[in-house]
């Protein structure tokens, strides 16, 4: 299956030490070769990079793992595709505009008769994956419910609601952002670690680097990294429950369930 990558933060940070990591897991030592992608928010604006091809032997890739681009809110991605071809359209994060707000959202997971338990009529997938049909559904319903804008938290209880409708039609781990709160759904696999004072250091899995937190950050940051599995050897990171849903803001947690 695919791997997720998600962070929360209080204070713009950069994800090249998270990222490298997944980017070894696109195709080196992982078998997530059919494309990539990340999202970066910078303020009500996010900017994109993506391709259908490994991440571990792109250049693109290379270049966002070693540009210091700073953001509150991020989402990545890295595909195993059993859904939809290899091609831009399908390959994660996807984006979609309500409420003069991007949202931006990551799947990993199967799920089976999508098309016909998660109708949709207004909000049209562009590519041929299941993951963007589903969240096609969540934002035409989230339209349809509040037919006008809501508060971000409402909003994303909301969705965690309809994200358990969707999790009973097979593997749903996910990862969505408005670019201020961050959604996270669990069924099988998904973890995360909040880094906050006092910092210590961090050892990735896959390479040879370590980084000391307390050299790199101040005393009042708070980083949340959000993982299919976990990134480094060193720190002990949480196992979300199956069915779980928690509400990431600045890296704080404000809202968590687990759905039955």
């Amino acid at each position: 299956m695919c791997e997720l990558l998600g962070m929360s933060a209080n204070t713009p940070t950069d994800i090249r030490f998270s990222f490298s990591e997944l980017m070894q897991r696109g195709g080196l030592v992982g078998v997530h070769c059919d494309g990539w992608g990340i999202t970066f928010y910078d303020g009500k604006a996010e900017r994109t990079f993506k391709e259908p091809d490994p991440c571990s032997h792109s250049l693109f890739a290379k270049l966002v793992s070693t540009y210091p681009l700073r953001s509150k809110s991020i989402v990545a991605h890295i595909r195993q595709a059993n859904s939809g071809g290899l091609r831009l359209e399908n390959t994660h994060p996807f984006t979609r505009h309500l409420w003069r707000k991007s949202w931006t959202y990551a799947h990993n997971g199967q799920l089976a008769n999508h098309k016909k338990a998660l109708p949709i009529s207004d909000i049209m997938p562009v590519g041929t994956t299941d993951s963007e049909w589903a969240f096609c559904y969540l934002m035409e319903q989230l339209q349809n419910h509040y037919k006008k804008q809501t508060p971000s938290l409402v909003a994303l209880k909301y969705i965690a609601r309809k994200m358990r409708n969707i999790a009973k039609q097979g593997v749903f781990n996910a990862i969505m952002t408005d670019g201020k709160l961050t959604i996270a759904y669990c069924t099988t696999e998904l973890h995360y670690i909040t880094r906050r004072a006092p910092f210590s250091s961090a050892l990735l899995k896959s390479l040879d680097w370590e980084v000391d937190f307390e050299r790199e950050t101040s005393p009042n940051d708070v980083v949340t990294v959000i993982a299919t599995y976990p990134l480094t050897t060193n720190e002990v990171w949480n196992k979300m429950k199956s069915n779980e849903c928690i509400v990431f803001r600045e890296g704080e947690i404000i809202f968590r369930k687990i759905f039955k």
